[in-house]
């Protein structure tokens, strides 16, 4: 991508303009989110089971659509794998995609082309955001170092045929034309041919590969998976004797996929790569649902492309409707499903901060309120 400050700030700003006008208005950018959801909840089985069309607005929404989590889902993904995915989702599926597996086994999700879609989106307004903010264009002309998960792992009947699928992080790597035009380094196809394993010894291959090929290059960032960027930096200070600060001069990091990446990541990330800038994205294989929007270090969601609410103790809200200190379980709607409970606790820090501060258990919760009682006068 080569492109002059002009010129490609203008193409640039086609990328993340829905984000910042949908930031000025996010209750009247959530209801047409949702009426565009609801229509197409309504050309499945479950959306007319539920009373899709039935649905004017928040209310509506909550009485008619039950909150689901993964575990419910299962059994219409099967359906789907069967054949019939007009029994949950709106489109057919192009491919299935597999999470790590962090936090239990791996989750298996089908993958339709609106959702690639919105996390190709999505997935670079963290980069372009950062380039115009900082007026930083040879961030998109470098090499951008590939940490990411192998796309191409295992195989499974799917209607019939039998497809070959993977992490959902490798695969969105293959198929986003804009991270191609940024030039990730290595080629996902070249970290899938080095095997599915994830073990110590199969990331060290991947690592070398990493390594060996961005040596004599300009990298200027990375992205992936935060404990994965800081796995490679480890590697390379144990193997090679230098740290990542001493080969490349990078420009940012652009971490997902964990919580707390600022305050218990961004320390010893700094350590190997330097007085870098981390920018934070909460993505999942579900979706990119928002990133970090200035030196602040918060997140702030995309509301014209998923529909957010939140369980608090007071009851049900939208996630914009927070004010600053409330927190609660997030609820997600998207092109993919109602009312999916992701299983991540979300504080609101005012005017469209958020944090994802842990998973929906009960230590979490129990450490957030205390934390809360011991900190509430400087909160």
């Amino acid at each position: 991508m080569h492109l002059s400050a002009k010129t490609g700030a203008d193409f640039l700003k086609q990328i993340v303009n829905p984000w910042y006008e949908a930031l000025q208005n996010p209750a009247e950018t959530q209801q047409q989110v949702l009426k565009n959801l609801v229509e197409r909840y309504a050309k499945t089985l479950y959306g007319k089971k539920h009373g899709a069309l039935e649905v004017k607005g928040a209310a509506d929404f909550r009485a008619n659509f039950p909150k689901i989590n993964y575990k419910e889902l299962c059994p219409y993904f099967e359906e789907a794998r069967r054949g019939n995915h007009s029994i949950f989702l709106s489109e057919p599926p192009v491919c299935w995609v597999m999470t790590r597996g962090s936090t239990g086994p791996a989750k298996v999700f089908p993958v339709t082309k609106t959702h690639i879609e919105q996390i190709f989106a999505c997935g670079a307004r963290a980069l372009v955001n950062y380039a115009l903010r900082k007026n930083d264009f040879e961030l998109l002309t470098g090499k951008i170092l590939n940490l990411n998960f192998p796309s191409t792992v295992t195989t499974m009947d799917a209607d019939g045929q039998k497809i070959t699928y993977g992490y959902s992080s490798g695969t969105y790597a293959k198929l986003n034309p804009m991270l191609n035009q940024v030039s990730l380094l290595p080629r996902q196809e070249e970290i899938d041919s080095l095997g599915p394993g994830i073990t110590k010894l199969d990331w060290e291959k991947r690592f070398e590969l990493v390594y060996e090929q961005a040596l004599n290059e300009r990298v200027v960032a990375a992205m992936g998976v935060t404990p994965v960027i800081l796995s490679f930096a480890r590697y390379v200070k144990r193997r090679h004797g230098k740290k990542p600060k001493d080969l490349w001069s990078l420009h940012a990091l652009f971490c997902t996929s964990v919580r707390k990446i600022q305050f218990k990541y961004g320390p010893v990330l700094r350590k190997y790569f330097g007085e870098v800038p981390i920018v934070e994205m909460y993505s999942a294989t579900e979706g990119v649902f928002a990133q970090q929007l200035d030196d602040l270090p918060f997140i702030t969601p995309n509301y014209d492309k998923y529909y957010f609410e939140v369980e608090t103790s007071k009851g049900s809200k939208m996630l914009h409707e927070l004010e600053r200190g409330e927190w609660g379980r997030l609820i997600i709607s998207s092109c993919l499903f109602p009312r999916y409970d992701i299983g991540d606790m979300i504080e609101a820090l005012g005017k469209n901060y958020f944090r994802v501060f842990g998973r929906a258990k009960t230590l979490t919760i129990l450490e957030h309120r205390l934390y809360r009682l011991l900190f509430r006068w400087f909160l």
